[in-house]
């Protein structure tokens, strides 16, 4: 890449895209390692050949589009699902989503595109965009009912989520403030997915509790954060799948549905 102010500019804003593509492509795939990979060739093409994205209205924007033109050659992006194994099982209502509506789904409800943005990266149509985004939403109201533990030690956030988690269908087996508390919660019911904050009381994390369950479980995990791009950094083994906070009812539906088929932490 050309030295120069502008250049140096562009290859900044690239960088600060990079925790968030990271966190799709890890939506998209199930998987830390996957899309990681694919995020870091595509920063690689981005670097190197910054014309690629200079045109974009703007570069997150920009670094999408390349994301998936890069990818196209190669198929899809996403793994299929073992139906015999559990996660398979609970996602049975869902085989069916086809692997756009689930990338129109997370590019809107998790990366906050428009439709229209969403139709650029993805080189479809906005009508098509638009199509696909409403079957995603039907497909999600069929998933299957699953057990959540919520592990947050602010009552009114914790409270406001296992709201959103019961209206989107689910059951809340138990809500943790701390990592004690979570790993008896766990032990005690089972649950099949874990929705879990980053930071609890005191020095408690909630990367250490989910840890500890999966000593003893394996369950799939997401974690909320007011800050992604912190944890985010791909430096270290990280969360498959991370959402910002606040969340809607789409977004954590998507990411149950994401979440169910991935390998956390």
């Amino acid at each position: 890449m050309p030295n120069g102010p502008a250049n140096k500019k562009l290859s900044e804003a690239i960088t600060k895209t990079l925790p968030f593509l990271r966190r799709y492509a890890r939506a998209v795939t199930g998987s830390q390692q996957r899309g990681d990979e694919w995020v870091r060739l595509c920063a690689e093409v981005a670097v190197r050949q910054p014309e690629l994205i200079q045109g974009a209205e703007d570069t997150k924007l920009g670094v999408f589009a390349l994301f998936h033109r890069l990818q196209q050659p190669f198929g899809s992006l996403e793994q299929g699902s073992d139906a015999a194994s559990v996660s398979g099982r609970l996602k049975e209502s869902l085989t069916e989503m086809a692997p756009l509506q689930r990338q129109v789904l997370l590019l809107t409800v998790l990366e906050g595109f428009t439709v229209a943005d969403a139709a650029h990266i993805l080189g479809i149509d906005v009508d098509k965009a638009e199509h696909s985004l409403q079957e995603a939403r039907r497909e999600l109201q069929r998933v299957a009912s699953v057990r959540v533990l919520v592990i947050e030690d602010e009552a009114v956030i914790a409270l406001d989520v296992a709201d959103i988690v019961r209206n989107a269908g689910h059951e809340v087996v138990g809500i943790a403030a701390t990592e004690k508390a979570a790993v008896e919660l766990a032990k005690k019911h089972s649950p099949h997915l874990v929705l879990a904050d980053i930071q609890l009381r005191g020095s408690d994390s909630g990367i250490s509790a989910v840890k500890e369950i999966l000593q003893s479980a394996t369950v799939p995990v997401i974690f909320v954060t007011g800050y992604p791009e912190r944890l985010l950094t791909g430096t270290r083994l990280e969360p498959a799948f991370v959402i910002s906070k606040p969340f809607d009812p789409d977004l954590l539906r998507a990411a149950i549905a994401q979440a169910l088929d991935t390998v956390s932490i």
